[in-house]
C-alpha cells in the first residue's frame, strides 16, 4: 500500500539530507579548493617579487664592487703606495699575495746583514722600517731589504733589473752582488705572459740561470735537481713553442706558476714566509741611484 502521489513530501534540493560521508567528502573539497587557491596566491606574489629580487641583488653586487675600488684607490692614492703595493689590503698577510701577483721581482741572499746587502746594493738613503711599511714605500725607483730570516735576506722591488728589458744588466748584477756576497739568487715572474726567470750565482760565478720572455733569453749551467723534480720545462736557445709536443701555452704557465715552489727550494718563497719572521726585526727601504752593473 503506497503514499498516495498527491501525499508525497517534497523537499527542496538544498534541505535534503545528507549522509555524513557525503558531508566530509565535500568539506573536504572546499578546503582543497581553499588551499590550491592561496598556494596559487602566495605562488603568483612570489613571482611577482622575484624580479625585484634579482635586482636587489644586482645592485648589490654592484654596490659592493664598487665600495672596494673605491676603498682600494683611496688607499693607493697614500704617499708611497704605487699600483703594485700592498696598501690596499688589510693587516692579516694578504698583502703579499697581491705583491707578488703580477709582474714581480726578488733577490734572495745568502747573509746575515742587512748593511752589507745595503752596501753592496749602492742604497742612498736608508730608513729602517718594518716589512709591510717598507712594502708600502716601494717605488721605481726603491728597493726594500728584509730582516734575515734563515740566514736568508730578501731584496725586493722594481728597481731590480728586468731580464725583458736587459738580460745583460741581470747578468752583470749578479755576478756582482755575488763576488761580494757571496750566494744570490734571482727571480722575475711576469704571469699575463708567462715571463719567468730564475738565477743562482755564487762567488762571482753563475751556477744556474734560466730566462723566458717570447723566447730564451738566458739559459746557462745545468737544470737543478729542484727543477727536474717540479717538472719545469726549459726551452734551448733559438728553440720555440712549437718545438714541442703537447700544448706549450701549458708548458710556460707551469713554469711561471711554480717559479715560488723553485725559490722555496733554493731559499726562500716570500710568500711562503711566516709573518712572524718577517716582522721579527727591521729591514731598510732605501733610494736607488744605480745598481752596479759593471
Amino acid at each position: 500500500v503506497g503514499v498516495p502521489p498527491g501525499n508525497r513530501r517534497h523537499y527542496p534540493e538544498e534541505a535534503l539530507p545528507i549522509s555524513p560521508l557525503k558531508e566530509k567528502r565535500r568539506r573536504v573539497k572546499v578546503s582543497l579548493v581553499v588551499l590550491a587557491l592561496d598556494l596559487t596566491n602566495q605562488l603568483t606574489f612570489a613571482l611577482l617579487l622575484l624580479p625585484l629580487g634579482i635586482v636587489l641583488v644586482i645592485a648589490l653586487a654592484f654596490g659592493l664592487l664598487i665600495w672596494r675600488h673605491s676603498r682600494r684607490d683611496c688607499k693607493r692614492s697614500k704617499p708611497g703606495a704605487t699600483s703594485d703595493s700592498p696598501a690596499d689590503l688589510d693587516d692579516n698577510g694578504e698583502w703579499r699575495e697581491v705583491s707578488f701577483a703580477g709582474r714581480h721581482r726578488w733577490c734572495a741572499i745568502r747573509a746575515s746583514s742587512v748593511k752589507a746587502v745595503q752596501a753592496a746594493l749602492g742604497l742612498h738613503n736608508p730608513r729602517p722600517c718594518s716589512w709591510e711599511d717598507g712594502m708600502s714605500r716601494l717605488s721605481e725607483h726603491t728597493l726594500l731589504i728584509s730582516p734575515p730570516i734563515d740566514g736568508w735576506i730578501l731584496v725586493v722591488g722594481h728597481g731590480l733589473p728586468d731580464p725583458t728589458d736587459d738580460v745583460d744588466n741581470c747578468f752583470r748584477l749578479l755576478l756582482n752582488l755575488s763576488r761580494d756576497l757571496g750566494q744570490v739568487q734571482f727571480f722575475c715572474v711576469h704571469r699575463a705572459v708567462n715571463h719567468h726567470t730564475w738565477v743562482r750565482a755564487e762567488d762571482g760565478r753563475i751556477q744556474r740561470a734560466y730566462a723566458w720572455a717570447g723566447e730564451t733569453l738566458w739559459n746557462q749551467g745545468r737544470a737543478t735537481p729542484a727543477e727536474v723534480r717540479l717538472g719545469l720545462k726549459c726551452f734551448a736557445y733559438g728553440e720555440t713553442t712549437e718545438d714541442r709536443d703537447g700544448y706549450p701555452n701549458d708548458i710556460l704557465q707551469a713554469n711561471t706558476d711554480k717559479v715560488h715552489l723553485l725559490a722555496a727550494n733554493w731559499s726562500l718563497d716570500p710568500l711562503a714566509v711566516e709573518d712572524r719572521l718577517l716582522s721579527a726585526g727591521q729591514g731598510v727601504v732605501g733610494d736607488l741611484v744605480h745598481l752596479r752593473y759593471g
